[in-house]
């Protein structure tokens, strides 16, 4: 009896570590497909997005719902290339029926190095992102010095942070 239920377990670990590598494998193609869509200047690149999905960019004015990005981005897709994000690394995790995803990743960016989180949601056999967060990612040795540069840039007369 014992030997049976040990066969169970490791045939259920199995399975689940089987699943869970095919979603991540899903996720990945999903995710690597819209940074693909941007680098290419792809419109279908918005359908990814949910219709209620939020996009946050790396500046602080940066707060979107996809069609007011969309409207945003259109000037950045006319041409060959909107950005190029290419995945360094990705860490994936589900809900337990897999119909909530979120992700980390960094990111090799026209910006350097940045990292980014997103969340999806299931979508018939796909997803559809809810939000995602772009943020670029500064060494801990230089936080110092461009705490400075954005105080100094702040305090500039007749600049303000647009509110969103």
């Amino acid at each position: 009896m014992k030997r049976l239920l040990l066969v169970f377990c490791l045939l259920f670990c199995s399975l689940a570590a089987q699943a869970d590598a095919a979603l991540k494998r899903q996720v990945d193609a999903f995710v690597d497909r819209w940074h693909d869509d941007a680098a290419h200047a792809r419109p279908v690149y918005f359908d990814k997005i949910a219709k209620d999905g939020i996009y946050i960019g790396t500046d602080k004015t940066e707060r979107w719902r996809r069609d007011e990005f969309k409207a945003w981005a259109r000037p950045y897709f006319k041409g060959k290339s909107a950005w190029a994000f290419k995945a360094i690394k990705r860490h994936v995790y589900a809900s337990g029926d897999g119909s909530m995803v979120w992700f980390d990743e960094l990111l090799d960016t026209q910006m350097g190095v940045c990292q980014a989180s997103g969340i999806m949601r299931r979508k018939g056999d796909s997803f559809e992102i809810v939000h995602y967060q772009l943020s670029m990612a500064v060494p801990n040795e230089v936080g110092g010095q461009v705490t400075r540069l954005i105080k100094d840039f702040e305090a500039k007369d007749g600049w303000k942070a647009s509110k969103r």
